[in-house]
């Protein structure tokens, strides 16, 4: 059965929208990613895994050189990360244990693979998640920044590739937070999940 119920988060000064499956939870969130605790963070990496601005060059900055260090050494394994994959590094200073650094797809028009990639994206991130034994994981807007996928296609592939995860037992993580960055992203998101999440969960 999913429950819905809205919530007034005094320490984020924002609407937090969450929804439960089973024993699981769904919620969305504007804010910070960075100051939200989580066991792991997504990150809107590039392919260099090389930092950026946006979510990526935020996360550098809060988490300190600890974590471009970790890729780094992933860099000299396998060089590039290709769009649709992500790796895990540890997460510095920041308020978890591990960064997922997922690669989105940059938008062309939409009929070059990118609805696969993004779905690819955080359908990795709950992967990683599961191999470094997490339990709550905190994802971004992957690609809805410089890589110009519009938010209302963008927020309807991340809805449903969580909820499919989350409703279908496929992963063991007990609780994925969406952190947007504005209010516009957060309606886009709250739209897609009360359109997607009903019929992903029944």
């Amino acid at each position: 059965m999913v429950s819905v119920y809205p919530k007034y988060n005094a320490v984020m000064l924002r609407a937090e929208f969450k929804i439960g499956i089973k024993d699981r939870e769904f919620s969305l969130v504007v804010g910070d990613i960075t100051k939200i605790p989580a066991d792991a963070i997504g990150n809107a990496a590039n392919s260099r895994l090389a930092g950026g601005g946006g979510v990526d060059g935020a996360i550098h900055r809060a988490g300190g050189p600890a974590i471009m260090r970790g890729l780094d050494e992933i860099r000299a394994r396998i060089g590039q990360c290709p769009a649709g994959d992500a790796v895990a590094t540890s997460a510095g200073k920041l308020p978890a244990q591990w960064v997922i650094h997922a690669v989105g797809p940059i938008y062309r028009d939409g009929r070059s693979g990118e609805p696969t990639a993004l779905r690819s994206c955080y359908e990795r991130c709950l992967e990683l998640s599961d191999e470094l034994g997490t339990r709550t994981l905190t994802l971004p807007a992957i690609s809805t920044g410089v890589y110009g996928y519009p938010m209302d296609l963008a927020s309807k592939i991340a809805v449903a590739a969580v909820a499919s995860k989350l409703s279908g037992g496929e992963t063991r993580v007990e609780r994925v937070t969406f952190v947007l960055f504005d209010d516009t992203a957060f309606r886009q998101f709250a739209a897609a999940t009360l359109e997607i999440m009903p019929t992903v969960a029944s």
